[in-house]
Parts: C-alpha cells; sequence; structure tokens
C-alpha cells in the first residue's frame, strides 16, 4: 500500500491519543471492568490494538516498521523477563527487610489481585484466575508498548528527532495512567490532596517508565524486551504480595518506587554507553569513507 506522508505528526498522534483516552476514561468510570471479576480495563485495551493496526494499514507501515520485527523477538521478550525479574528481587527484598525491622513482617503470598497504587485488592486462588490476569497483562503490554513505543515513536519519527519523540511520547504515556486516581476521588475513595498526590506520582513514575521502555526499544531495535518488562511489572504486583500483621502490600509504592528507579538508572547507564559506541563507530565509518 502507497504511503501517506504524515505533515503533522504531533496533531495526529495527539488525536490517536484522545480516542484511546475516550475509550480509556469510559471503561474506568462507566463500565469499571477493573471492579468485576475480570479485574483489569481490558476492553480499551483491546480495541487500542486493532485501532493501531489500522492505522499502521492505513499509512503503509509494516509490522517492522512499529517495533514488531522478525527474528529474536522471543529472546528480546526473555531479557526483558529476566530484567524485570532481577529488579523485582531487589524490591521485594528490600521491602521485606524493611517489614522484618519494623517486626511486622508475617509472609509472602501468591494470588490474583487488583492492582491500586495505594494497595493491592481482591484475594483469589483460583486457576482461572491466574489465567485471567496473564491474558490482561498481555493486552495491555501489546496495546502501550505497540502505540506508545510503537506507532507512536514510529509517527513522530516522520519529523522529530529520537530524544524529542520518546520526550512526547513518554509524557503521553504518564498521563495515561492518572485515570483511576481521579476516579478514586469522584467515588468518595479519596481525598483530594490524596488524589493530588498519587495522581502526580503515577503521572511522573510512569513517564520515566514509558522513557525507559523507549530507552530499551531504541537499543534493541524493536519493542519485545521493553514488552517483556513491561509484562513482569505488571503480573508480579498482580501475584506476589508482602503481607504482614496489619495487611497486606503496605508498601507497594516503595516497592514500585525501588525497583522502577533501580531498572531506569541501569538502562539509562546503558543507553549513554550505547550511544556513545555507536557515535565512535559513526566517525570511524566516517574516517574510512573520507580515506
Amino acid at each position: 500500500m502507497e504511503r501517506k506522508k504524515i505533515t503533522k505528526p504531533f496533531m495526529m498522534v495527539f488525536a490517536i491519543y484522545i480516542l484511546y483516552y475516550v475509550l480509556h476514561v469510559t471503561e474506568v468510570f462507566l463500565l469499571r471492568t477493573d471492579q468485576t471479576w475480570i479485574g483489569e480495563a481490558v476492553f480499551h485495551k483491546f480495541l487500542g490494538i486493532v485501532i493501531m493496526a489500522i492505522i499502521a494499514f492505513m499509512h503503509g507501515y509494516k509490522a517492522e516498521e512499529i517495533g514488531f520485527l522478525k527474528g529474536k523477538n522471543i529472546l528480546n521478550v526473555f531479557k526483558g523477563l529476566a530484567f524485570g525479574f532481577g529488579v523485582f528481587v531487589i524490591a521485594y527484598t528490600t521491602e521485606i527487610i524493611i517489614a522484618k525491622i519494623t517486626g511486622s513482617y508475617d509472609s509472602l503470598k501468591f494470588y490474583v489481585s487488583a492492582y491500586a497504587i495505594d494497595k493491592n485488592v481482591g484475594n483469589r486462588t483460583e486457576l482461572i484466575f491466574f489465567i485471567i490476569c496473564i491474558i490482561g497483562n498481555i493486552i495491555n503490554v501489546l496495546m502501550e508498548e505497540g502505540n506508545f513505543r510503537g506507532l507512536f515513536l514510529r509517527i513522530l519519527g516522520e519529523k522529530y528527532a529520537f530524544t524529542k519523540a520518546a520526550i512526547i511520547s513518554s509524557v503521553l504515556f504518564g498521563f495515561w495512567h492518572i485515570v483511576s486516581p481521579i476516579r478514586n476521588y469522584v467515588d468518595g475513595e479519596q481525598s483530594l490532596t490524596g488524589t493530588i498526590f498519587n495522581a502526580t506520582f503515577l503521572l511522573v513514575a510512569s513517564a520515566l517508565v514509558g522513557l525507559k521502555f523507549t530507552m530499551l526499544t531504541k537499543m534493541t531495535g524493536s519493542i519485545y524486551m521493553s514488552m517483556g518488562d513491561h509484562f513482569f511489572n505488571n503480573t508480579i504486583v498482580n501475584l506476589l504480595h508482602v503481607v504482614t500483621k496489619t495487611g497486606a502490600d503496605e508498601l507497594m509504592t516503595v516497592r514500585v518506587s525501588i525497583a522502577q528507579t533501580l531498572s531506569f538508572v541501569i538502562v539509562l547507564i546503558c543507553y549513554c554507553k550505547w550511544r556513545r559506541k555507536n557515535a565512535l563507530n559513526n566517525e570511524r565509518e566516517a574516517g574510512f569513507r573520507a580515506s
């Protein structure tokens, strides 16, 4: 199919984003599927995958051009899973140490819950709920990585350098995550101060996580490693819980902050080294051509 030139890539990305946001808000506020036995707002994300595919087709983008490369995709997914596992081992260990020092630690438990910034809710151990949790997180990762690190970066790349495109995509990803705290305030489950704090925390944290995923995408040339890392990040907080004498996951914010800060620093260091190496190689190639 003939490729259509995109003259205003930011406006196009923003328009797609607003469409997704409307679907997101509709499901979170009206359908509330994350508060049902499904435990996840997946319908708008499934639609997001379909819309992403349609837009890519309309503009002549091949799957490889929005990050779905052929080849070592399974290997990169496992690299992402392993990376997520490594940082969360450190984060969980730190949380357990803190709980033991304060004398509140009880145990680690494995069950399915719905994620919330201040707590995890629900306690299901039936196999079907583990399957639903995994499928829901796969859909979530395909939609968010396929769009924010795939389609959006590709469209923005029509005009902007990678750094600017990455910042735009990551900021949008940050705002993507503030819907649930706002609903908590509307429902009277949270104070205005608590809502502002949680929304701000999620906005900044999600933007930095999005930037981390973007750097992984740039270094690996595909979205598969970021998909693996993203999937592990989301799934582990739904399944593995630190139980104390007064509840469960009371320090989850600390745990997530440790894991994401550590992983961001590691990826940033690797990305800076990768860029320097590429720049050096380009200089050498330019020197060879000149000679």
